[in-house]
């Protein structure tokens, strides 16, 4: 990934932070954004004195703030070559309480954000670019108590697919759905239920940040070169799990 400029949204998340370390190890220009500042700087400061890395405030359910990343990637690079697509809202609520300023919000940061980031990014792809977009097991499977967020990512699988039919042959476009990762997004969930899946599935033991991370980084990879339109599950095999 030597010189490849690399878009990753959600970049103070857990997952976000791991992808953009393996990514600056392997050479790659990286622009990460955040709705948090805060947390976001903190990243920053992480990579210590590296002219590479640019951070920029990004809420991705505003379209507005997408046009302003692409104009950023246009005027300091000139192009994009990797898109990472990590921003993501999960709260836990019952459907009686989900009214529909929830369902919006949660719709809107977790799939109108995808669509909204790659659509402004998309004048800057190079040839041989790759976009991989972090998706959920919870929508391939539902999700009791987070119907909004496992229809959302529902969403992002069908938009992937789509989206790899679309920008083709110039993009590749895939998705990965992680399962019981080791974050604190999982550690929010109930203890008893956490364990539960745990036990159900074959690899017996929560994923790591960097597990998820090395399979996104596999993807944008000329290593994936011939790989596009596709979902790679990262759970343990918590999706064949019964």
């Amino acid at each position: 990934m030597e010189k490849k400029v690399a878009v990753i949204t959600g970049a103070a998340g857990e997952i976000p932070r791991a992808i953009s370390k393996i990514m600056a190890d392997a050479g790659a220009r990286l622009v990460l954004t955040d709705i948090n500042e805060a947390s976001l700087n903190h990243v920053y400061n992480s990579f210590g004195d590296n002219d590479e890395v640019s951070v920029l405030c990004h809420n991705v359910a505003d379209q507005e703030d997408a046009k302003a990343v692409a104009k950023f990637c246009r005027e300091k690079y000139g192009r994009v070559d990797i898109v990472v697509t990590g921003a993501g809202l999960y709260e836990h609520t019952p459907l009686d309480k989900l009214d529909s300023s929830l369902w919006r919000n949660s719709l809107s940061i977790n799939l109108d954000g995808v669509f909204y980031t790659i659509q402004a990014l998309r004048p800057l792809l190079t040839m041989d670019s790759a976009i991989v977009n972090i998706a959920s097991i919870a929508g391939h499977r539902g999700s009791l108590g987070h119907t909004s967020y496992a229809t959302a990512k529902g969403g992002v699988l069908a938009l992937s697919r789509s989206l790899a039919a679309e920008l083709g042959p110039r993009t590749r476009v895939n998705a990965v759905s992680p399962g019981l990762i080791d974050t604190r997004m999982v550690q929010a969930l109930d203890a008893q239920r956490r364990e539960a899946m745990v036990d159900a599935m074959p690899l017996q033991r929560m994923g790591s940040a960097r597990e998820v991370a090395q399979v996104v980084a596999f993807l944008c990879s000329p290593l994936a070169s011939y790989i596009t339109g596709e979902t790679i599950h990262v759970n343990g095999g918590l999706h064949i799990a019964s």
